[in-house]
């Protein structure tokens, strides 16, 4: 979860289990659009492993029997009401909830290849367009991963006819490598694309975990903007510089991502969603005098 930082050094901020885990979450959003206007009315953000992984997968992640779908029900919302279902990127443990194991007596929306070890599956969310990065579907399709297994078909051929496909601009141009503390030339907001069916809802690419993640952005109803932060940010543990996930596809990208991510939060005010941070996800982000950079623990 630290890539190349040692553990004697993590180790200070971060406890472990008798098997040596960190806790983290899977923190989803549910957005719902406040009065009347055009778009989606109930729009949800990450979607979390599922309930499609087997005893084995379910022991070495010390997943809780609980997904998407019942978080839904424990706010009173239904995932048949949901119209739009944005994803930072397709790994398990994002996009697993895309799709669910069938009940008794139901017909599958996807039956697998034979010998494939996957079983059959309904989507999740039946009336939504799901978001993802053009760049992400395609790797995603291609397996291309650090990983051998995080894109699994189960939760990406259920999906594909209902998939909206982004081309946000880059932060970078294609093949060119920024410095370690150059910022993008193009602003922020810039190479933000807001989604077709729910027009409130922003997206920007925020590379290095995967070539084509995504952070998604939004307004709430006190007029805050809020980031939903990627793998780029997982936890507030993994604030400083260097802190770069093992299996980022691109650990020094991630870096750079990072550092230009804070840096607009900062310039915008903007409230900050850990996609990984257990407890409170919530941050604000400050300049320190060092250089870099604290998050501030913050109300939702």
């Amino acid at each position: 979860m630290f890539g190349l930082i040692p553990r004697t050094v993590w180790s200070k901020s971060v406890s472990t289990d008798e098997r040596g885990r960190i806790a983290v979450q899977h923190n989803c959003l549910l957005l719902e659009r406040d009065g009347p206007g055009a778009g989606a009315k109930l729009v949800v953000i990450e979607t979390g492993t599922g309930n499609k992984l087997d005893a084995k997968s379910k022991d070495i992640f010390a997943l809780e029997d609980r997904w998407i779908g019942d978080a839904l029900h424990e706010v009173d919302a239904r995932v048949e009401d949901v119209e739009a279902v944005v994803v930072s990127h397709l790994h398990f443990d994002h996009a697993g909830g895309l799709t669910r194991l069938c009940r008794s007596g139901e017909r599958p929306d996807w039956t697998p290849p034979t010998g494939s070890g996957f079983l059959p599956v309904k989507v999740t969310f039946p009336n939504a367009s799901v978001y993802s990065q053009r760049r992400e579907w395609e790797d995603a399709l291609a397996n291309k991963s650090v990983m051998t297994r995080t894109y699994f078909r189960d939760h990406l051929d259920p999906v594909a006819e209902r998939m909206q496909l982004v081309e946000s601009p880059r932060p970078f141009p294609l093949g060119y490598t920024p410095d370690r503390d150059e910022s993008p030339v193009t602003p922020i907001y810039n190479r933000m694309t807001r989604l077709a069916t729910a027009p409130g809802v922003g997206v920007f690419q925020a590379p290095g975990h995967t070539w084509g993640q995504q952070a998604v952005a939004f307004t709430d109803t006190k007029g805050r903007t809020v980031v939903f932060v990627p793998d780029v940010l997982p936890t507030a543990a993994h604030v400083g510089a260097a802190y770069s996930l093992g299996y980022d596809v691109e650990p020094y990208t991630s870096m750079i991502s990072r550092r230009w991510l804070l840096e607009a939060a900062v310039e915008h005010d903007w409230l900050l969603v850990l996609d990984h941070e257990p407890g409170n996800p919530v941050r604000r982000v400050r300049r320190n005098d060092k250089g870099w950079f604290d998050l501030v623990e913050d109300q939702p």
